[in-house]
């Protein structure tokens, strides 16, 4: 946790000589603005000015200044570039002419969201699996979708050729402040996992954007492509982004289970937010197909359901949301299953019953019963038009940029 003027010492320590200053369209696609260590304090002091109307889901008014003002919590060297003269990298929060916070920035969004939770006396943790394809390139160099090797599940060397590219990934997350918890292959062909320590939804969905920033990176210099999409290849699994979550009372003398509650209000709201835990085309093929689940249900342990509670010898309770994937905006994301989560607690919700069964194997009469995720991005868009809570929470811009990308 850096201030101001350890933010500067720290850039002439390390000899960096350009600095990233990194923010978010409301689809939470990455973009940055380029300065010299000396337009540092002036950033600090009155921000960098950028245009808005030129970022998806800002709008088009004529006064579309925007300041980005960078947090300096959030330095970081960017490893694969030259460590002489190197880089760095800051997120920064975006501001209107006034001084006042940009209400369609969706890092202020999950600030105000985990602000609501704190005056609630309530801690919320969240810890992400993020999951992507490794694909060769051709003669090219362009991206292909053959898949770098036909490994599997928990493969190793040599059939699995990704080994080095998640070590250079986890040894660059250490350089930049993250702690990675685990890292292996997945199910697909050339499909892999990297796991980083939870924590705070901020600065987690601060350490989800970096960890793509820099596979995506990390596997361009192997001369590999990364591909985040939901369903990169249709006869094999999809690519998840699962959040575990914890929560619990500020206060240790406080008894009240928060969690069954929180569990029960992303269990009422899933289908309104669907759309921004799956925000694109491709995320409603992955749904439903190879252990991604498609029923509004919960289990101890079981993977077909769409949140479970996993086994474990410690004591942390956290529970699994198994929905989400990878081009979901962590900020907004995040930011909506806290306020689902906070409803439940405010109504004193309660889940149903576990269904400890397989429901890819459950029986028809079961089945039919059940709620389902939306099952297109148009209906999840209708679900989200819908909903008092995304009216309530999220921005009018936004929520129109997310319908007219479903078509809506």
């Amino acid at each position: 946790m850096r201030t101001y003027e350890e933010v500067l010492d720290f850039i002439e320590e390390e000899n960096v000589k350009f600095i990233r200053l990194a923010f978010f369209d409301v689809f939470g696609e990455q973009k940055n603005i380029a300065i010299m260590p000396q337009e540092l304090r002036r950033a600090f002091a009155e921000g960098i000015s950028i245009d808005g109307a030129a970022i998806a889901g800002f709008g088009e008014e004529p006064r579309s200044d925007l300041f980005l003002r960078p947090d300096p919590t959030t330095v970081s060297i960017v490893p694969w570039r030259p460590m002489d003269g190197g880089v760095c990298r800051m997120f920064c929060d975006i501001y209107k002419p006034d001084g006042t916070p940009y209400e369609k920035d969706t890092r202020y969004l999950l600030k105000q969201a985990v602000k609501a939770a704190k005056e609630k006396g309530l801690k919320v943790n969240i810890g992400p699996e993020l999951e992507f394809y490794a694909f060769a390139k051709n003669e090219k160099g362009e991206a292909t979708e053959m898949p770098i090797d036909q490994a599997g599940y928990m493969s190793v060397g040599p059939d699995d050729r990704g080994e080095n590219l998640r070590r250079d990934i986890c040894f660059a997350l250490l350089d930049m402040g993250i702690t990675p918890e685990a890292s292996h292959h997945e199910q697909g062909p050339g499909q892999n996992e990297i796991d980083f320590h939870y924590g705070a939804p901020l600065s987690t969905a601060d350490n989800t954007t970096t960890v793509k920033w820099a596979v995506r990176n990390l596997a361009e210099t192997s001369g590999m492509h990364a591909d985040f999409s939901p369903k990169p290849l249709r006869d094999q699994p999809g690519n998840g982004m699962h959040f575990n979550i914890s929560v619990e009372a500020v206060d240790p003398e406080d008894p009240t289970d928060y969690s069954s509650m929180f569990m029960a209000g992303i269990l009422k709201h899933i289908r309104e937010i669907t759309l921004f835990l799956n925000p694109t085309t491709k995320s409603y093929e992955r749904l439903g197909q190879m252990e991604a689940p498609y029923y509004v249900s919960w289990s101890e342990q079981n993977r077909s359901q769409l949140i479970r509670i996993p086994a474990t010898n410690s004591n942390r309770k956290r529970f699994e949301l198994r929905s989400p994937d990878p081009m979901a905006n962590p900020y907004l994301s995040f930011a909506l299953v806290i306020y689902a989560g906070l409803d439940g607690i405010e109504n004193a919700l309660r889940p149903d019953l576990p269904m400890n069964v397989n429901l890819y194997k459950a029986d028809a009469d079961l089945i039919r019963k059940l709620e389902k995720l939306p099952r297109h991005m148009d209906e999840a868009a209708s679900c989200a038009r819908g909903s008092e809570l995304v009216q309530k929470y999220v921005p009018e811009a936004v929520l129109r940029a997310y319908c007219e990308r479903a078509g809506v």
